[in-house]
């Protein structure tokens, strides 16, 4: 909060503002389309990763060019967290890598800025598909699809975070699945990826208690975040090495001169962005540096979690701008319903309906921008969790 009292917070109450979030979106949007063409059998996902990273870069690096104090470029490195991982794989050089294979089902997550401004996404796919994917796969994915499509639709000025809490609890359910225990959607705000406000899944009894509810209003940034599971919902970490990292707001006096030169590294090319160790170029003495750091809390670790061996999980995430007129969507791209069959579907009725809307600010006579819920709208017959709209 700091920096608040420097200066007036930016909100999208301004235009540029808005301009710079639909720009970082269209950055994120076409970083992940390229992304999911690489993800392909016999891949490396250290590399995909890799090129994902080097093309947010890239294309921030076009935008801006005569404002040369304006900061803009990753505000969340590329991750493919593949099956039963739940979220964060992206391995450093030194770090054990993944091959993709055909049939893997692969959430793609991450993030561009500009000035601050912040845009966010995930989705994802099954690895050389061919054919309509059924099974828990499909019901994984139909789960974590109908479940954010759902939240978008929740998320208004004056409604609850725990309406979109209990809207994703039932609609996996409905798909006999889980959503991730604790995972948080934050607030976004001009350089802060986890802001105040929250909205939490499936929490657990000691995290129902201490999550503080809250109302959206006008003007606020979320990053719509719903990871589901075909397993109990518990996300655990195992031996794979942490390669995302944050710098908070902790101040403590370093010891180590590897544990220094990395934190002010971090301080002048990602503030307080989450940045990759693998963007190092000494690795190695960025690993030695980072431990100090993590033990002093002064670099907060994303850690890489996952399900039980045999589940797998689905992502989909979203960055959505709450204007005085509706909801804009700001990152997502099209998710075809139709390529998924479960014999399940939405259980509940006003949440079947809730689905069917379409998104996006009304314009004159309620025209929703139907094309900004990634197909959503326009899809929705189609889909076995949907009566067709009147």
């Amino acid at each position: 909060m700091a920096d608040v009292e420097k200066e007036p917070e930016k909100t999208i109450a301004e235009d540029l503002v808005v301009t710079k979030y639909k720009l970082a979106g269209e950055i994120v949007n076409k970083t992940l389309k390229t992304v999911i063409e690489l993800c392909v059998a016999d891949a490396s996902v250290r590399e995909i990763c890799t090129k994902g990273d080097n093309l947010l870069t890239e294309e921030t690096g076009k935008v801006y060019k005569k404002e040369k104090e304006l900061k803009k470029g990753i505000a969340f490195p590329t991750c493919l967290s593949v099956n039963n991982c739940v979220c964060h794989f992206s391995p450093a050089k030194n770090d054990a890598d993944y091959t993709l294979k055909a049939g893997d089902v692969v959430k793609i997550d991450l993030g561009a800025h500009i000035d601050g401004f912040i845009a966010v996404a995930a989705h994802t796919i099954v690895v050389g598909a061919d054919q309509k994917i059924s099974g828990r796969q499909a019901d994984v994915i139909l789960a974590a699809y109908w479940a954010a499509q759902a939240a978008l639709r929740l998320l208004k000025a004056g409604s609850s975070n725990y309406s979109i809490t209990d809207a994703v609890q039932q609609i996996s359910e409905s798909y006999k699945c889980k959503p991730i225990e604790g995972m948080l959607s934050h607030e976004l705000k001009q350089f802060k990826i986890d802001g105040e406000k929250t909205i939490i899944q499936n929490p657990s009894e000691a995290q129902r208690k201490e999550h503080e509810k809250c109302t959206f209003e006008k003007h606020e940034v979320y990053a719509i975040d719903v990871i589901v599971s075909t397993g109990e919902g518990v996300g655990r970490e195992k031996d794979t090495k942490v390669s995302i990292y944050k710098k908070s707001d902790e101040n403590y006096m370093l010891k180590l001169k590897a544990s220094r030169a990395l934190l002010a590294e971090v301080k002048t090319k990602y503030g307080n962005m989450p940045f990759n160790i693998r963007s190092f170029e000494e690795e190695t003495k960025a690993r030695m540096g980072v431990v100090e750091c993590v033990s002093h809390k002064m670099i907060e670790p994303f850690q890489v979690l996952y399900e039980k061996p045999s589940e797998i999980v689905a992502q989909f995430k979203h960055t959505v701008l709450l204007m005085p007129n509706g909801v804009n969507l700001v990152t997502g791209i099209p998710f075809n319903v139709d390529s998924y069959v479960s014999e399940y579907s939405i259980a509940q009725p006003e949440l079947k309906e809730l689905v069917a809307q379409p998104l996006g600010p009304v314009k004159g006579k309620g025209k929703g921008k139907k094309a900004a819920a990634g197909g959503a709208a326009t899809k929705v017959e189609s889909a076995p969790a949907v009566e067709t709209k009147a």
